[in-house]
């Protein structure tokens, strides 16, 4: 966002319980699944779920004991902890399908390392990254509130909580906030739409809301009742991959930045670390969430390229947006690539990546969570290479 001025930007998020959300959380289940059984497993496994039915496809490279059967089985535990056991879904009754096969060898021979041929990417492609000083996360304000809301939401409901009682897993957010010369200052509107058991009304559904998503802003931020939507069309009773089929991959930028900053087009959902459509954006992230954590700029976005079956990224390009604090892009771009082999073997080391740590990613975005050391979870959110780049640049 590089408007100085007063302007208006909006992001939306999604719930666990999106239909496009599930797909996401039943594919990276399977992720999990072959490297808590092979850390070195392949995995690249597409999600369809619908009115009691779910739908796995793609390709895998891993031990036999993951049979259909077994993994079958963890996507129906995946939608049971969702929390759907609805008459036109239910982790009970939905009709599993597994139609994973073996991975190509052709892709196989580019991306494996053999004889002085270090591990190829798995595909070609551009990956982008960004960080930004709006929120403690270095996360754009929009879709960092967004995701906020949704995800107390789900903490509430999941708690068994009077306060979210009779609210049900599918859900969507959507943030706009009014900038004044370059910065958030509030939420001009708030929408919120949530699936609801039969009989509720749309005041008690809004009465429920209201705290939580006040208590979700900044203090004086809530906008008037005016601008605060609640399921717009009505009742919302019918939700979830029953109201609408749901795909792996179709919420790239709810993923990311809400729009904020640039996609590669590349989802992360049921590919393992070896696909640098999820470990390069990872990287990225990392690399400009450090740029920014270390006080070089105010936002810092970085794109890589890679080439199938090629080491080393093509590219590595650094756009500070203006906001650089005497820092000289081009030195910038060197010293990074001397802090973080960017090769897919260097960013799978540096960041621990062949670990089970993807399905909790599914949800509320893959940037601006908290790392977790006892699961090792999210480390690409790290700021350990900031007293490296304050040295680098004499802070």
């Amino acid at each position: 966002m590089r408007n100085k001025g007063e302007f208006l930007f909006t992001s939306e998020s999604v719930s666990e319980g999106h239909p496009d959300k599930v797909a996401d959380r039943i594919s990276d289940t399977v992720v999990d699944a072959f490297l808590g059984a092979d850390p070195y497993a392949r995995v690249a496994c597409e999600t369809l779920v619908t009115t009691n039915r779910i739908v796995l496809a793609g390709e895998t490279r891993g031990p036999d004991t993951l049979t259909a059967e077994h993994l079958a089985h963890l996507a129906r535990l995946a939608v049971h902890d969702i929390g759907y056991d609805q008459e036109g879904f239910s982790w009970r009754k939905a009709k599993v399908e597994v139609h994973l096969h073996a991975q190509s060898a052709d892709i196989a021979v580019g991306v494996d390392a053999a004889g002085n041929k270090d591990e190829g990417a798995g595909d070609q492609g551009i990956m982008f990254g960004y960080a930004c000083t709006e929120t403690e996360a270095l996360m754009p304000a929009p879709i960092f509130y967004a995701h906020l809301i949704l995800r107390r939401i789900s903490e509430l409901r999941r708690a068994g909580d009077a306060q979210a009682a009779g609210l049900e897993p599918d859900a969507k957010s959507q943030v706009t906030l009014k900038y004044v010369d370059g910065k958030p200052v509030g939420a001009e509107s708030v929408v919120v739409s949530i699936q609801h058991q039969e009989g509720m009304t749309q005041d008690r559904v809004r009465e429920l809301l209201t705290p939580i998503v006040t208590a979700a802003l900044p203090a004086g931020w809530m906008p008037s009742d005016q601008k605060f939507y609640v399921n717009p069309t009505g009742n919302f009773v019918i939700g979830g991959p029953d109201g609408d089929c749901g795909l792996t991959g179709r919420k790239i930028i709810v993923d990311t930045y809400g729009g904020a900053a640039p996609h590669g087009g590349g989802a992360f959902s049921g590919k393992d670390p070896t696909k640098v459509d999820r470990s390069a954006a990872y990287a990225c992230r990392y690399l400009a969430k450090n740029v920014v954590a270390a006080g070089l700029a105010e936002r810092c976005t970085l794109q890589v390229s890679y080439a199938i079956g090629v080491s080393q990224p093509l590219s590595v390009y650094v756009d500070m947006d203006g906001t650089a604090h005497d820092v000289d892009q081009l030195k910038l771009e060197r010293v990074l690539r001397e802090l973080m082999d960017l090769s897919p073997r260097g960013i799978r080391e540096h960041l621990q990546l062949n670990r089970p740590i993807y399905a909790v990613t599914s949800a509320f975005g893959h940037f601006g969570r908290t790392p977790d050391p006892d699961l090792g979870t999210f480390t690409w959110e790290k700021t350990d290479l900031v007293p490296a780049l304050k040295s680098a640049f004499g802070r």
